[in-house]
């Protein structure tokens, strides 16, 4: 197996990062929380431009993988629009966008646009969906708002669950390339500050404690990173164990996002907390792709009740030195 992505997705990755940098980079974000109604008009015209929506995820590796790497390139500007839920949109064009969610309390980020919404639960129930209005401003709800779930009619009531379960893996694994691309963007952005800033005469770079936290973060991206290749090859390749492959690559994500924000908002100091700092406006839209469709802990259950005793299949599962001897 490949973990890395193709040269041809790695450089199409490149091209919608510089293509969002010019469309505006960090002040997207801060142009659709001023005004959420917005969102579709400062991002949606740049990915029309780049060809988007006409990638097929389900069709093709290459296309896949190109997927991918537009995730990530949208969470390193934290991207205010869905990328990867309009990429994991269902085949059929009935709907623009699919998100994965949790029956008991449907919700996505979603405020301020008019999609056509489909919804997956892990379990492979497939439903239509439609925004809840909101009061919440987008500061403190990061545009995320509740959903009404509707079961499908027809054809596409029967479709089975295994389809299903893989519509969900998809939408896992692609909105966890968004999420490395939020933590890519965060290290990055630290690196520079603890180069810059000076305490005692020197760079915090210099200091040994500040280069051991950085190096405990990287550990957790680069990890991150590995994972997200291999679920990322689990559904090009067709594994069974898709969805437990997503899964435990959300579970890696959402971890690794708890201290790859917990210790660059610690360099950074108090105005890592401020919107003049941009790893601010990272850290709270990284808020829905940890939170959604599950926590830390109920991604960690529903991982568990899925995989019983039998334990993960992957490179990282109990069988893998042997089977690559």
């Amino acid at each position: 197996m490949v973990l890395d992505l193709s040269d041809e997705a790695a450089e199409f990755g490149r091209t919608a990062q510089r293509a969002l940098e010019t469309a505006g980079g960090d002040e997207l974000a801060q142009a659709a929380e001023r005004e959420p109604a917005r969102r579709a008009e400062l991002v949606a015209p740049v990915l029309d431009e780049l060809g988007a929506w006409d990638l097929d995820p389900r069709g093709s590796a290459d296309e896949l993988e190109a997927a991918a790497a537009l995730c990530r390139a949208a969470g390193w500007w934290a991207a205010p629009y869905p990328v990867a839920q309009r990429l994991a949109r269902p085949a059929g064009g009935d709907a623009d966008a699919l998100f994965v969610v949790a029956p008991a309390a449907p919700a996505a980020p979603v405020g301020g646009l008019d999609l056509r919404l489909a919804a997956v639960t892990l379990d492979g129930r497939r439903y239509a969906a439609t925004a809840r209005e909101s009061d919440v401003p987008a500061r403190r709800s990061a545009f995320v708002v509740g959903l009404d779930l509707a079961p499908l009619a027809g054809a596409a009531a029967d479709a089975d669950a295994a389809g299903g379960q893989a519509d969900a893996a998809l939408g896992l694994v692609l909105g966890c390339w968004t999420l490395l691309g939020l933590l890519d963007r965060a290290m990055t952005l630290t690196r520079t500050y603890i180069l810059e800033r000076e305490q005692f005469g020197q760079p915090l770079a210099r200091f040994q404690g500040v280069q051991f936290q950085l190096t405990d973060a990287e550990v957790e991206r680069a990890g991150v990173a590995e994972l997200a290749g291999y679920a990322l090859w689990s559904i090009e390749s067709g594994q069974a164990e898709a969805l437990d492959d997503a899964l435990a690559l959300r579970l890696a994500a959402v971890e690794a996002a708890e201290t790859v924000f917990r210790i660059t908002h610690q360099l950074h100091g108090a105005m890592g907390f401020c919107d003049e700092t941009t790893l601010s406006w990272l850290s709270r839209y990284s808020q829905p792709l940890r939170r959604l469709p599950l926590g830390r802990s109920a991604t960690q259950d529903a991982l568990a009740s899925r995989l019983g005793r039998r334990g993960l299949a992957g490179i990282f599962g109990p069988n893998a030195m042997a089977a690559t001897k």
